[in-house]
């Protein structure tokens, strides 16, 4: 796996070879990035913001915002063996400095972190075959971790037919192959 973009463009990051996990896919992840920067509906500039990774596995989402201009990424990741890829990565890269790495609960994360952590964009990529993420969403929605000028992205399987649009408000949804990538704010 490779970063596609920005100043780390063409360097390997590692990640998990298993059943259990799905890397975002580099076609996937440069089509998000091309929404970010193009679309009339999307209010976000991607340099200079702070970025959350929730779900983060290895990292590729939050280095790839690091590589083409984020300030900062914090990442979310509590299973142990893909923490320790995601900090390889981080140190490999030498881009430590612009992240914050969280292993817990993705919910204790939110709960906790209140008004001191201010995002414009959220990376939001929970296992395809769960369905507790719409909870975790009310929680960052009343958490109130998010800037005025929100964006939120969420990664599923294409065939999800998840209610998020009681949570988010939708500006826009892309297929590419299995993933489903939905656009919204808060």
């Amino acid at each position: 796996m490779r970063i596609v973009g920005g100043f780390l463009k063409g360097k390997k990051i590692d990640f998990l070879k298993s059943k259990t996990t799905r890397p975002l896919r580099d076609f996937v992840k440069e089509n998000i990035f091309n929404v970010i920067n193009h679309s009339n509906l999307i209010q976000v500039k991607l340099e200079n913001s702070n970025v959350l990774d929730v779900y983060s596995g290895t990292g590729s989402f939050g280095i790839e915002c690091i590589s083409r201009g984020a300030n900062r990424t914090t990442f979310i990741e509590n299973n142990n063996t893909t923490l320790t890829i995601l900090k390889n990565n981080l140190n490999n890269l030498k881009i430590e400095e612009k992240s914050d790495v969280y292993s817990e609960k993705t919910n204790l994360f939110f709960k906790r972190s209140g008004n001191e952590n201010k995002f414009e964009i959220i990376f939001f990529d929970p296992p395809f075959a769960e369905n507790f993420f719409i909870d975790e969403l009310k929680m960052i929605k009343n958490s109130q971790i998010y800037k005025k000028k929100n964006l939120i992205i969420i990664h599923r399987e294409a065939t999800s037919n998840d209610e998020i649009f009681k949570t988010i408000n939708i500006l826009l949804t892309k297929s590419y192959g299995r993933s489903k990538v939905i656009f919204g704010t808060l």
